[in-house]
């Protein structure tokens, strides 16, 4: 996400690139892949839903175990994702547990993080800024200084402030999309949009957030050459 790569420091080494990329796969699949997984197999076995999701939100509590135990550090994404497993729980727990409230119960979860996102931008340092760091360095305190440092620079601010603003718009939009086709719909209908929803939004944001963090990336560059240029002639 960096929009000033020439402040940054030289690319990470293999090593440090493979750790980054192992760091990644964990985290995905203790976070998004195995309470999915878990879910769905409790269910599908007869469990209810309060009960598959408690054991489905053990998944994050192990991956911060992991993380602390690797990089003696708590890990916000982890943080974060508890964080909504709980309110999952707590939604699942206290809400009617009709059909159609059944089928958007997801929304107010998603809805509440668009607000988290926006809310964060009124912080020293928005919701993003914390995500993109779980993604954009090795874990290691040579990459989280890094990237903590790259906050000095304008256009960083700026980039990860307009990226944390596209997701707490895109998903209160998929919240109100959501609560408004359950009860446009049919159930089966419903079943499977929720579905579309549930992975085709993320995968649509962080495509989107790749792309402009590249081009943010270039202009940074294109600044920095022709402010160089600029400072070698004079």
């Amino acid at each position: 996400m960096s929009a000033e790569p020439s402040s940054a420091p030289a690319a990470p080494s293999g090593r440090a690139g493979r750790t980054r990329v192992l760091s990644w796969i964990v985290s995905i699949v203790l976070n998004v892949v195995m309470p999915v997984v878990t879910y769905n197999q409790l269910t599908g076995a007869g469990w209810g839903d309060f009960t598959a999701l408690v054991v489905s939100g053990l998944w994050p509590v192990v991956d911060m175990a992991v993380y602390l135990i690797w990089h003696r550090r708590i890990d916000e994404f982890a943080v974060v994702t508890l964080i909504f497993m709980v309110l999952t729980l707590v939604v699942t727990a206290v809400g009617p547990h009709s059909t159609r409230l059944l089928l958007v119960k997801d929304s107010f979860i998603t809805g509440l993080f668009g607000v988290v996102c926006l809310a964060s931008l009124a912080a020293p340092r928005p919701l993003m800024f914390y995500t993109g760091r779980k993604f954009g360095t090795d874990g290691t305190k040579e990459g989280v200084e890094r990237w903590n440092g790259l906050w000095a620079l304008p256009g960083f601010r700026r980039t990860i402030r307009i990226i944390t603003t596209v997701w707490g718009v895109s998903y209160l939009a998929e919240a109100v999309v959501r609560v408004g086709l359950s009860y446009a719909l049919s159930t089966d209908a419903m079943v499977t949009v929720n579905s579309v929803l549930a992975y085709g939004v993320p995968a649509a944001v962080i495509f989107w957030t790749i792309r402009y963090s590249k081009q943010a990336r270039a202009k940074g560059e294109a600044a920095s050459a022709a402010a160089a240029a600029a400072a070698t002639a004079a």
